[in-house]
């Protein structure tokens, strides 16, 4: 099981947010933006007023693996990457095997009493492959995911490996405009893939390089609170 850190918004969480970091960055990258989606509990004139949601962030970390982009140095990654040029090989055995970390984690929300139609898969980067790579292959409904300045892994086998139970989940997928690791028309052929297959994706772009901005974060709140209702 990968090490996580569990960010709980009130007590008994009924929904779960698996967020995967971008490459090189840890669970910590993430976990800043819990408080500017979801408000915590406040005392005001009328007395105290409760949280928004009862949700779990959980941030985990990638395994620490050498990336060939990067002259075989070692750094956190869910995948090897390597190189950044059209028709560059893909690890796909790395893919998988993120995949089967990820899928653990959501049978441990299972345990902790969570189903996985609660549960929304997000990630950065490359933690946003993995998210759309676990979407399209997973056997069980999910309430949603968020991918965010990335693009679809292994596209030629997403016909031949798609799985029904998320064709109608709902996708945000984001991009800076001005990315340049991941360039956005690389987003939106990825966007244009999933949709020609019927996903339902909501698509945002932003002034942005390769990060998150303000107006992403209000945008990711909106799509939260829509997938993942009040029980």
């Amino acid at each position: 099981m990968l090490e996580t850190i569990d960010i709980e918004t009130a007590p008994r969480p009924d929904a779960a947010i698996i967020w995967l970091h971008g490459l090189g960055a840890d669970a910590h990258d993430f976990e800043p933006v819990v408080p500017e989606i979801v408000g915590a509990a406040t005392r005001g004139a009328a007395g105290p007023r409760p949280p928004e949601r009862a949700w779990r962030f959980v941030f985990p970390n990638a395994p620490v693996r050498p990336v060939t982009l990067n002259n075989g140095m070692r750094m956190r990654a869910w995948y090897d990457i390597k190189g950044l040029e059209s028709g560059a090989a893909e690890d796909i055995g790395g893919l998988r095997g993120s995949m089967t970390q990820v899928l653990e984690l959501i049978g441990r929300e299972n345990d902790r009493g969570i189903r996985t139609e609660r549960v929304v898969l997000a990630g950065f980067s490359q933690g946003g492959v993995v998210s759309l790579y676990t979407l399209i292959r997973h056997r069980q409904r999910l309430a949603g995911v968020m991918a965010l300045s990335c693009y679809v892994a292994a596209a030629s086998k997403l016909a031949a490996e798609r799985q029904a139970a998320n064709e109608h989940t709902p996708i945000f997928m984001a991009h800076g405009q001005f990315d340049p690791l991941i360039p956005v028309d690389t987003g939106r052929q990825s966007r244009d893939a999933l949709v020609s297959h019927g996903y339902p994706v909501e698509w945002h772009e932003y002034p942005m390089a390769h990060s998150v901005c303000a107006e992403e974060i209000a945008d990711i709140r909106k799509f939260l609170f829509k997938v993942l209702p009040p029980r």
